[in-house]
């Protein structure tokens, strides 16, 4: 069975950092863009950050740029996604999901086009 486990969130003053972290099993973790997304109560979910583990080449969205880093532990199948500077517009529920890497995947993650979806992680951040 395929399984994206998140984890990290929770309550963090602005200002401060946390660190999420997503653990992927039952496909072939290496041929797959591994993907965050977030969704604020009452807003469109929007795409975060994506990390494509057969390049190694990353996306970030405009609004994470420079706060948010993203990166993979391929030994551990796991995607880590760094958040330092949070603000409280970044409080919102975190997804992680997976999609088959292609010369596309950017745009497939722009349109959440993922093969795999995992559960939430809540982040909060208070002002």
């Amino acid at each position: 069975d395929v399984q994206l486990q998140a984890s990290g969130g929770g309550l963090v003053q602005a200002g401060g950092s946390l660190r999420l972290s997503c653990v992927a099993s039952g496909f072939t973790f290496n041929d797959h863009v591994i993907e965050w997304y977030r969704q604020a109560p009452g807003k469109k979910r929007e795409e975060v950050s994506a990390i494509n583990n057969k390049d190694g080449t990353t996306y970030y969205a405009t609004s994470v740029k420079g706060r948010f880093t993203i990166s993979s532990d391929n030994a551990a199948n796991t995607v880590y996604l760094q958040m330092n500077n949070l603000k409280p517009e970044d409080s919102a529920t975190y997804y992680c999901a997976a999609d088959r890497s292609s010369w596309s995947w950017v745009e497939e993650f722009i349109m959440g086009m993922a093969d795999y979806w995992g559960q939430g992680t809540q982040v909060t951040v208070s002002s």
